[in-house]
């Protein structure tokens, strides 16, 4: 294998606890992620995507982006399609050979493959579940095809290898697969590409970085050097230019991970945003957005200016969330007319920023309990994770990509905010059936997340388990089958060790049995006893659902399977 690609290889299987794996399967994790990352700019995990063994068809990873969220279990697609008003949506499928060289029957076979994949008919050869798993998303985007606005969905086929050279052969190979795959009638666009080991290289980098952004801005000006900030511009950016250079994501949707920082995701179309759209659609009012609307402002960790063209990475909207979901939304109606107001300020100073976050936020219509929460309780847990013993530290992801560049921290130990949201509910709320539902959960247990006051050793200990189920699962130790019950796992773990009362009352009291829990959790021969000790309980009740013709990824968004779990492990 070329060295640079192993040096690659070698340090991603080191920063997501996959050096288990055999030189031609972790590759196939590492092209996957590679390939993945350059649609989809969050963090995910990407052994998740990987395929699991024989019988898979040359497909080695496979994701689908279902409105700009990167899927793979056919019962999350099958939910997310359902929800959805309209529908986006992109499979990606990824080939991964060691290979220093492309060969043109790969390419044939894999269209061939595919062609019998996304058929309606039986396939005509044997295939392993995750196939199977791949063909039922297929049939639950098919199912709501009348959602797509576009017309169908989209398919993107990557060959990679360690390979220099794509001969004329290969490219004429790839477009034959291209025809076959579009006679199906069953997407809007096919494409087949081949991955050097070049591309490799670059898109590693690329998805191992922050998110860059450049976009002009002739109508600036630049303000002098204040403590704990190093540069700040003041200007006029065209809403044109903010929606493409800044807010859309290569697969064309906006970026969800800029507004972490915003007190409050988009509200919807309310009074106030239903005006700034009616402001977009007015021929006056459009003139005058740069005075009629507050605009944005964006905090960077990196900026450099060169003339009119500003250059900023690693950066987040701290304000005008509902401006920029609007104006993306309208996006077909923006001319150079319509200008924004941006203020982008660059300081690598945490407190500083959550001081430019909360006086910006104190501007609109936002409680001072919304702010403490934001500015004092998620810093507050990433602290205490940072704090822990060293083979017991975990890193609390505030904003997409916090700890990408960051060669001391491990990535499996990165713990992010919606899978520590999952995890604190799934434990300590009593709602592992609520986790799929992510959005309703947070809206409907906002009072009881991340409040100030609650102990910060609960959401530790939540985070701990997540890491510990995800090991076990990524080892192997607990069959990957298992992985859309994780969070029942997890509340069940919480239940064996502590019982099914809430916490004490007591901080004291509570500590301490947050701790029992963490004490287990961070045993890794304790921790796989006590989970193996459940599986048999949790089997069993998937069986007699399976029995009752409810698929796995059905049943475990169900209260009765919860329910379930809980008196399974209260009566063991």
């Amino acid at each position: 294998m070329d060295i640079v690609i192993d040096s690659l290889l070698k340090k991603f299987q080191d920063d997501h606890g996959l050096t288990a794996l055999p030189e031609d399967e972790a590759f196939e994790a590492f092209a996957g992620y590679c390939v993945l990352s350059s649609y989809y700019e969050s963090d995910f995990d990407p052994d998740a995507f990987r395929m699991g063994g024989g019988n898979d068809l040359g497909i080695d990873a496979v994701g689908i982006l279902v409105n700009g969220m990167l899927l793979h279990d056919a019962a999350e697609v099958r939910f997310a399609t359902e929800q959805a008003r309209q529908l986006d949506v992109r499979i990606i499928v990824v080939q991964a050979k060691t290979s220093s060289k492309f060969e043109a029957k790969v390419i044939s076979d894999l269209a061939d493959n595919l062609s019998h994949v996304v058929a309606r008919e039986d396939l005509p050869y044997p295939a392993s579940a995750d196939v199977e798993n791949l063909r039922e998303a297929l049939g639950a985007i098919y199912a709501n095809i009348a959602k797509f606005s576009g017309g169908r969905p989209r398919l993107h086929v990557h060959y990679a290898t360690t390979g220099t050279q794509v001969a004329d052969l290969l490219r004429r190979k790839a477009a034959s697969a291209v025809r076959l795959l579009m006679k199906s009638g069953l997407f809007d666009e096919a494409e087949v590409l081949c991955v050097t080991r070049d591309d490799l290289r670059d898109l590693y980098k690329r998805a191992t970085q922050a998110v860059p952004a450049t976009f002009e801005m002739p109508k600036k000006i630049s303000l002098s050097r204040m403590p704990g900030v190093e540069e700040s511009l003041l200007g006029l950016l065209s809403a044109q230019e903010l929606v493409q250079k800044v807010l859309t994501d290569p697969t064309g949707h906006i970026r969800k991970a800029l507004f972490h920082e915003n007190v409050r995701d988009f509200q919807g179309y309310n009074g106030v945003n239903a005006q700034i759209r009616d402001t977009i659609r007015d021929a006056h009012g459009r003139r005058r957005f740069a005075v009629l609307n507050n605009g944005i402002t964006i905090v960077t960790r990196n900026l450099r200016v060169v003339g009119d063209e500003v250059h900023i990475r690693d950066f987040q909207v701290v304000n005008g969330c509902q401006t920029c979901h609007v104006l993306f939304d309208e996006r077909d109606r923006l001319s150079d007319d319509i200008q924004v107001s941006v203020r982008v300020v660059h300081s690598e100073t945490e407190d500083v920023i959550a001081g430019i976050i909360a006086a910006t936020n104190r501007q609109t219509a936002v409680s001072e309990e919304d702010l403490s929460t934001r500015e004092d309780f998620h810093k507050q847990l990433e602290d205490w994770f940072a704090a822990q013993e060293p083979d017991r530290r975990l890193y609390y992801e505030r904003r997409s990509k916090q700890y990408a560049a960051r060669q001391d921290v491990e990535k499996t130990r990165v713990v992010n905010r919606s899978q520590l949201t999952r995890a604190y509910a799934a434990m300590f709320l009593g709602e592992p059936s609520a986790v799929g539902h992510y959005r309703d959960l947070t809206t409907r247990r906002r009072d009881d997340l991340f409040q100030a006051g609650q102990l910060p050793d609960a959401y530790y200990a939540a985070a701990a388990a997540y890491y510990r189920l995800e090991w076990l699962l990524r080892t192997r130790r607990v069959r990957s089958a298992l992985r859309p019950v994780r969070y029942h796992l997890m509340a069940a773990l919480r239940w064996q060790i502590l019982g099914v009362d809430r916490l004490a009352s007591a901080p004291k009291k509570a500590a301490d049995q947050c701790r029992r829990l963490t004490d287990v959790v961070w045993d890794s021969g304790a921790a796989e006893r006590a989970v193996l000790k459940l599986i048999p309980l949790i089997t069993e009740i998937i069986e007699k659902e399976e029995a009752a013709g409810v698929p796995l990824g059905e049943m475990v968004r169900n209260r009765r399977f919860a329910d379930a779990v809980r008196t399974a492990v209260t009566r063991a």
